[in-house]
């Protein structure tokens, strides 16, 4: 038997598997050592092949693409330094629970460690920032070998899926030559053709007992709900459901997609990283009990309002089983499906006898909401007000995805309720600016409309990423808040030692954006006015392609208002608390 009848019966067998285990996309950066695995892939109908020649921005398109869907994407690349630029996108990957198959080509063994060109140590690369790894066998064409390749493909992917879901490394040694046998029956296979083994893989549940003694300590009790970032579509009306009985206030991540939607909205405090900046506010709302679910909130004030409430029964409610408990201060870890939780917790609460704590969360609610119509005044551009105007200008069904640093916090205080199907997306696993192009691109594959909101650094960050909207003809409509720097330092202690600020943390970049953009065959708008930014996201439902608006603004600007409008929401809230309304 020659060795490219065993390299190609190996590779067939594995990549039919991929599709029986529900693998539908691959992104490949083409390279030699990964040539078998590429042709083959390219020869499956019901794979889709997206090539992207950049590996650290293809790993991140993967991520978008998995995030959306809810589905684990395999990557492939070949052996070296290839390899080493998926790290980013692994990361993240792994912290923000997104299911990825992380296929690398490598030298056999005989030609490591040699000094043979491109070869490095590609042994547990990813360490701990992946689930599992496995060094596969080389390729033969035995029955025996055959069925370890598919059940090591099915295997890697059910890893990958399960909750907590992440990354998963394969690490393929090819010897040469490398090119496969192609043929109309590279597919066709004789033992069990419809999948070799199919793995099954249940929640995580807790007995009645649990949900009883758990009901017991939440009843007739000042509670709250804290949703992070949380995928299950059906999480919203099992939590509004579970609070509105309890009577308790869901302060909403933007990520935990409760901020819009056609779910009941009324329990629902969307202005909380405003108000829990002011003490009196805080006194005030103080909690008995706090069930936490999903990723930690986006907002420190929030996180501050927690750590300063130990005495408090805190529950942290995690389907994956994970310990997310940065302040070490849980009462409880509830290891357990979080909207199986709510639906199982439910029928035991008999509620709350008073909703007077639930109304102040409300009211003090309101008055922020209120006085946040001072962002409406703003004559110029201005980020708090950009993201303030969002909802309204977002198309239904828009998916909104925001990169870190101030553009996600700013999301957070201006992002209100609405009524819109707007999906919120983010990568908050490492909360890095890297990839964000490219993972955004990667979910508008799958979203309906596609809009990006991002700052000058992060754009620039990932600018490589563009060429995936000049490939596969991906609509993505781009909002570059361009500040020429790095806004939130500005919000930092750093700030306050101006010597070298600038140097070292504003890092003005000095980029005409524009030259970029039309160099991926893009179209760049700079936004002059408030109407000029409305017309726009008007006509955006009807563009095609790569679009990118840009807005200027004012770093020094942009702080001096936000600690305006902080200062007098603060003010505002204070006259609320002390009954001077």
């Amino acid at each position: 038997m020659s060795h490219q009848e065993s390299l190609t019966a190996y590779l067939a067998a594995f990549v039919a598997e991929l599709v029986h285990s529900g693998i539908s996309d691959v992104v490949v950066s083409p390279g030699s050592r990964s040539t078998p695995m590429a042709m083959v892939m390219a020869e499956h109908p019901n794979l889709k092949v997206h090539i992207h020649v950049d590996e650290r921005s293809a790993a991140f398109f993967a991520l978008g693409i998995a995030k959306i869907t809810n589905r684990p994407v395999a990557i492939l690349c070949t052996s070296g330094t290839a390899a080493a630029n998926y790290f980013p996108a692994i990361v993240e990957a792994h912290y923000a629970r997104v299911p990825l198959l992380v296929l690398t080509a490598d030298r056999p063994p005989e030609l490591r460690e040699i000094g043979a060109p491109q070869a490095i140590d590609q042994i547990h690369l990813y360490g701990h920032h992946v689930k599992w790894f496995a060094e596969m066998a080389l390729p033969e064409k035995s029955v025996d070998m055959i069925r370890y390749a598919r059940t090591v493909c099915s295997r890697a992917i059910a890893i990958a899926g399960k909750a907590p879901a992440g990354p998963v490394h394969l690490n393929f040694p090819f010897r040469e030559p490398l090119i496969p046998q192609l043929d109309e029956n590279l597919f066709r296979l004789t033992e069990r053709p419809q999948g070799y083994v199919k793995v099954h893989s249940g929640e995580l549940l807790m007995g009645d007992g649990h949900f009883q003694q758990v009901a017991a300590r939440v009843d007739n009790r000042r509670g709250i709900i804290v949703c992070g970032n949380i995928a299950d579509e059906r999480f919203a009306n099992a939590v509004t459901m579970l609070a509105e009985v309890l009577k308790f206030p869901i302060l909403a991540d933007p990520l935990s997609q409760l901020r819009s939607g056609k779910h009941e909205l009324k329990n629902i405090i969307d202005t909380y990283d405003t108000f829990l900046r002011n003490e009196e506010a805080k006194a005030f709302l103080k909690p008995e009990v706090i069930i936490r679910f999903g990723a930690m909130p986006v907002s420190k004030a929030l996180t501050f309002f927690i750590k300063e409430n130990p005495e408090a029964d805190q529950f942290v409610i995690d389907g994956g089983g994970d310990w997310r408990d940065p302040a070490v201060l849980s009462t409880d870890m509830i290891f357990c499906q979080e909207t199986s939780f709510c639906e199982k917790l439910l029928p035991y609460v008999k509620g709350n006898s008073s909703p007077q704590y639930l109304n102040d969360w409300q009211q003090v609610n309101t008055v922020t909401k209120e006085s946040m119509t001072k962002v409406r005044e703003l004559p110029e551009l201005s980020e708090g007000k950009l993201f303030y105007q969002l909802a309204e200008l977002l198309p239904e069904e828009a998916t909104l995805f925001v990169g870190n640093s101030m553009p996600i916090r700013d999301l957070d205080s201006f992002f209100l309720t609405n009524g819109k199907n707007i999906k919120v997306m983010a990568n908050r696993g490492a909360n890095g600016i890297d990839g964000t192009v490219s993972t955004a691109l990667g979910a508008a594959l799958y979203a309906k409309s596609m809009y990006l909101v991002l700052g000058d650094l992060t754009f620039f960050h990932d600018l490589n990423g563009l060429l995936a909207a000049k490939r596969f003809n991906i609509d993505i409509h781009i909002i570059l808040v361009n500040n020429n720097g790095g806004g939130i330092f500005s919000f930092l202690p750093q700030a306050e030692h101006p010597k070298h600020f600038e140097l070292l943390f504003g890092t003005p970049l000095d980029l005409e954006f524009e030259h970029a953009v039309k160099m991926f065959n893009g179209r760049f708008t700079k936004i002059t006015d408030w109407e000029h930014l409305r017309l726009e996201m008007e006509k955006s439902q009807d563009i095609k392609g790569l679009n990118v608006y840009e807005i200027t603004t004012n770093r020094e600007q942009n702080r001096a208002e936000h600690r305006e409008f902080w200062q007098f929401v603060s003010q505002e809230i204070s006259k609320f608390v002390k009954g001077e309304f």
